[in-house]
C-alpha cells in the first residue's frame, strides 16, 4: 500500500527535502490557480496532506488535488495573497515528521514507468479479450490529463500524446499503443529526474544553519542559541565547528575551509584582522571573532534566499522557447491531419503525433541555466538568476569602481616621512604601530603589517584612548603620542605645520595617496603615506573581458584625477572618470544606457549602490558593503576580480548552449516529423527516437555553462594575534 507523507509550510531544514521540487502555473484566473506540480524524490503528497500544510497559508479559501496527474486546483483571496505567492509557500514545504508517517512512496513517475513496462513486456501473453481494457487501463492517467490540459490551457504536447496512444488504442495495435505509453513514461521519469537533478546542483548551495555557539560574554565562554546572537558580540569557534557569523577576527589562528563558500579546496590559514564567513569550516585552530552580520543577513543566509529566488526566476529565452513549444503545438495535429488525409493511414498519422517540440523546448533551457548557476556558486560566483546570466551575456560594456575593485581596497605604507633626525623611517612606522595595534581601521592594519614586516622594536606606551573619526592617543616616555588625520593633529591637537612640511605632505597627497600624521611631545613628528595596491590580475581581467565580447571597459572613482588616470593607463582602459559623487557615478551609468550600451557594473561600497542598480547588470565584490550585494545581480564570494571575467565566460557559453540545444531540438524533431509523415518511421520508432532524443538534450543542457577557475596563488598566512 502506499504510504504519503504530511506537510509543514516552514522553511527549509538542513537537510529537509521539500515536497515540490517544481511547480508550474498551468491555468491562472484571479482568485483561481491550478498548478502542475513535480515531486521531490522520497515524497508522494496526497491531497488531505496538501489541504493541511496550506491551511496555514493566509488567503487559501479551498483546495482541490489530483495526486494522479499532479495538478493543485487551489482557490483563494485575491486581497490576501496572489498566484506567485502560493506557489512560493507550496514549495516552502517540507515533510512533516511530528505524524509518525512510515517511509514515503517513491515518485509516481517512476510506478508509471513500472506499470507501463510490464504492460509492454505481458501485454501479449493476455487473453485477446482482455487487452483492450488493460491497454485503456494502462493509458486513463494520460487521457484524465490530456483532457484536463484540453480544458484549461487547450492544445498541448499531452493532448498530442493522448491521441496517439488513442489512435493505435483504436487500431487494436496494442504493442504500438503500450510501447508509447512505456517511452513516454520513461521519458518524463528522466526528464523530471534531470530537471530535480538541476535543482538540486542549485539547492547544494544552501548551507545548513548552525543552532548553538559559543560566544564571550563579560569574559566568560558560554553556548546560545543561534538566533539569540547579535551584532557585536565576540564568537568563539573551535576546530571542526561552522562559522555562524561573517565578521573580523579579534584574535586566534586557524585553518579554515572554505570550499563551501568559494569553492577554495585548499583551507586558508586565517588570523587576527581576517574576515571570517558563514558556512565556512574551521579545520585547526582557534577564532575568536567579532560579529558583523548574524542570521538572515548572513552570507550563507542571503545565498539560500538567492537559490530559491533562481529556481523560481525565468529568462527571456526560457519564456520565449516556452511560447514558441505551444504554436508548434497546432502545426503538428495539423501535420498528422494532412499526413492521414493525404495518405488514409492512421499508423502515420499516430507516427507524427509522438514526436513534438513541447519537452525539449521547455525543459532544456531552464536546466541549462540552473546547471550554469549552480557552476558559478561553486566556484564562487553567486548569480540572482537565470535572466541575470542572459543579460550578462548581452553585456558589451563594462564600468568598474576603482577603490576595492580594481585595487585590493586594502592600504599599503609607501612612505614614511620623518621631520625628527633622532627618528627614522622605520621608527615612524614602529612608533605609529606601537598604538594602533589595537585598533581595526584599515590605515591602522596597514601600518601594524608595515611593523611586522621590518621586525622592529616596540614602544611600550599607556591606555590607548580612541578619538572617533579622527584617530588614536597615548602616552610614550610620558610624552603625548597623537596619531590621525590632519584636522586632528593640526586643529584638535594644536600641532603646528610649516611651509617647509606642508610642501611635502602636498606632494603626497597629489600623488593620491592617503596621509596618517603623527605627532609627539606637541609637534608634528613625521607623516606616513599609504596607497591602495592595484590588483595583480586587473589587466588580466580587463584583457579577457576583452576578448569574451566587451566593446568598452572604464573606471568610475571618487578619488583624485591623478591616480584614477594612472591606473586607467595602467590597464588600458578606455575611459576614466574621476573625482566623482555616487549620484554621478549612476549619472554616467544611464548615459551609456542612453547610447545604446549593455552595461555591466562592477563596484563595492555603499557609494556604487546607485550604479549598481541602475546597470544592466550589477556585480559586487566580496568584501563590498551590505547595500552593495543586496542591489547587485552577482555577487563574488571570494575577493577576486578574475571572477568578474569568469562569469561573463559563463554567461556567454551558457546562451551559446542553449542556442545549439534549440537548433538541435528543431532540427532532429522536425526530421522525425518529416520521416513519420512519409511512412518512414512506424509509432514505436518515431516515440523511441522523440524521446531518446529529449533525453540526450536535456543531459546536454545539464552540462551548463563551462567554467574555467582563475589560477590563484597560495594563500598569505595573516598575522595572528
Amino acid at each position: 500500500m502506499q504510504q504519503t507523507t504530511s506537510l509543514m509550510p516552514t522553511t527549509h531544514e538542513a537537510g529537509a527535502i521539500p515536497v515540490f521540487s517544481a511547480l508550474l502555473a498551468v491555468h491562472a484566473v484571479p482568485g483561481r490557480v491550478r498548478f502542475r506540480y513535480r515531486a521531490s524524490a522520497g515524497t508522494a503528497p496526497d491531497a488531505p496532506a496538501l489541504a493541511r500544510a496550506l491551511a496555514y497559508v493566509p488567503g487559501v479559501v479551498s483546495l482541490r488535488a489530483n495526486p494522479r496527474i499532479r495538478t493543485l486546483a487551489v482557490v483563494y483571496d485575491p486581497l490576501l495573497t496572489d498566484a506567485e505567492r502560493l506557489r512560493a509557500d507550496l514549495l516552502a514545504c517540507i515533510p512533516d515528521t511530528r505524524h509518525g508517517n512510515g517511509p514515503t512512496a517513491r515518485p509516481d513517475t517512476l510506478a508509471a514507468v513500472t506499470r507501463s513496462g510490464a504492460m509492454l513486456l505481458l501485454g501479449g501473453a493476455l487473453p485477446q479479450a482482455m487487452r483492450l481494457p488493460a491497454t485503456l487501463n494502462a493509458a486513463i492517467p494520460l487521457f484524465v490529463e490530456a483532457a484536463e490540459d484540453l480544458r484549461a490551457v487547450g492544445l498541448n504536447s499531452h493532448v498530442l500524446e493522448a491521441l496517439a496512444v488513442g489512435i493505435s488504442t483504436a487500431r487494436k495495435d496494442f504493442t504500438a499503443a503500450n510501447t508509447t505509453l512505456f517511452m513516454l513514461a520513461l521519458g518524463e521519469h528522466l526528464e523530471q529526474s534531470i530537471a530535480r537533478r538541476s535543482d538540486d546542483l542549485l539547492r547544494s548551495l544552501l548551507r545548513p544553519d548552525t543552532s548553538l555557539v559559543w560566544v564571550e560574554r563579560d569574559g566568560v565562554e558560554q553556548r546560545i542559541a543561534a538566533d539569540e546572537l547579535q551584532v557585536g558580540e565576540t564568537v568563539i569557534v573551535g576546530a571542526g565547528a561552522t562559522i555562524p557569523v561573517d565578521g573580523t577576527i579579534l584574535g586566534g589562528e586557524a585553518l579554515v575551509n572554505e570550499a563551501a563558500m568559494t569553492g577554495e579546496s585548499v583551507p586558508v590559514a586565517r588570523g587576527r584582522g581576517g574576515k571570517a564567513l558563514s558556512g565556512t569550516v574551521v579545520e585547526e585552530g582557534r577564532l575568536r571573532i567579532y560579529a558583523e552580520h548574524v542570521g538572515r543577513h548572513t552570507a550563507a543566509a542571503r545565498i539560500a534566499d538567492y537559490v530559491e529566488q533562481s529556481l523560481a526566476s525565468k529568462s527571456q529565452a526560457q519564456l520565449g522557447a516556452s511560447k514558441l513549444a505551444d504554436r508548434l503545438v497546432p502545426a503538428v495535429l495539423g501535420l498528422a491531419g494532412a499526413t492521414f488525409l493525404g495518405s488514409g493511414n492512421w499508423q502515420r498519422a499516430a507516427a507524427v503525433l509522438q514526436a513534438d517540440y513541447a519537452c525539449a523546448l521547455k525543459l532544456a533551457t531552464p536546466v541549462a541555466f540552473k546547471s550554469a548557476m549552480h557552476r558559478a556558486g561553486k566556484t564562487g560566483i553567486l548569480v540572482k538568476g537565470a535572466d541575470v546570466l542572459e543579460r550578462l551575456a548581452e553585456a558589451d560594456t563594462f564600468v568598474f569602481d576603482k577603490t576595492g575593485t580594481l585595487t585590493t581596497g586594502r592600504l599599503e605604507v609607501t612612505d614614511s616621512i620623518t621631520f625628527d633626525k633622532t627618528f627614522t623611517a622605520d621608527d615612524l612606522i614602529f612608533l605609529a604601530a606601537s598604538v594602533e595595534e589595537h585598533y581595526f581601521h584599515p590605515l591602522a592594519l596597514a601600518v601594524v603589517e608595515a611593523a611586522r614586516m621590518r621586525q622592529g622594536r616596540h614602544f611600550d606606551h599607556k591606555e590607548v584612548e580612541f578619538i572617533a573619526a579622527h584617530g588614536v592617543a597615548s602616552i610614550i616616555d610620558g610624552k603625548r603620542i597623537v596619531v590621525g588625520s590632519r584636522h586632528f593633529v593640526e586643529e584638535d591637537e594644536g600641532i603646528a605645520i610649516d611651509r617647509r612640511q606642508a610642501a611635502r605632505v602636498d606632494r603626497l597627497y597629489r600623488q593620491g595617496k592617503t596621509l596618517l600624521y603623527i605627532g609627539f611631545g606637541g609637534r608634528l613628528l613625521g607623516v606616513i603615506a599609504l596607497k591602495d595596491k592595484l590588483r595583480d590580475n586587473a589587466a588580466a581581467t580587463i584583457a579577457r573581458l576583452r576578448r569574451l565580447g566587451a566593446k568598452k571597459i572604464l573606471m568610475l572613482t571618487g578619488d583624485h584625477r591623478e591616480r584614477g588616470e594612472e591606473i586607467a593607463a595602467a590597464l588600458g582602459l578606455d575611459a576614466c572618470h574621476a573625482e566623482l559623487l555616487p549620484a554621478q557615478k549612476a549619472d554616467i551609468v544611464r548615459r551609456l544606457k542612453a547610447d545604446g550600451a549593455r552595461v555591466a557594473f562592477v563596484g563595492d561600497g555603499i557609494n556604487d549602490a546607485p550604479a549598481l542598480a541602475g546597470a544592466h547588470v550589477g556585480i559586487a565584490m566580496q568584501q563590498g558593503a551590505d547595500i552593495a550585494r543586496l542591489t547587485s545581480d552577482v555577487v563574488l564570494l571570494e575577493d577576486d576580480i578574475a571572477l568578474v571575467a569568469a562569469a561573463k565566460a559563463s554567461a556567454n557559453a551558457t546562451l551559446q548552449l542553449i542556442g545549439s540545444n534549440y537548433k538541435l531540438t528543431v532540427g532532429i524533431n522536425t526530421a522525425i516529423l518529416a520521416a513519420a509523415a512519409f511512412g518512414r518511421l512506424s509509432p514505436i520508432a518515431a516515440s523511441i527516437l522523440h524521446n531518446g532524443a529529449t533525453i540526450g538534450i536535456l543531459l546536454n543542457a545539464l552540462r551548463g555553462g563551462t567554467l574555467r577557475r582563475p589560477r590563484r596563488r597560495a594563500p598569505r598566512r595573516e598575522a595572528a594575534a
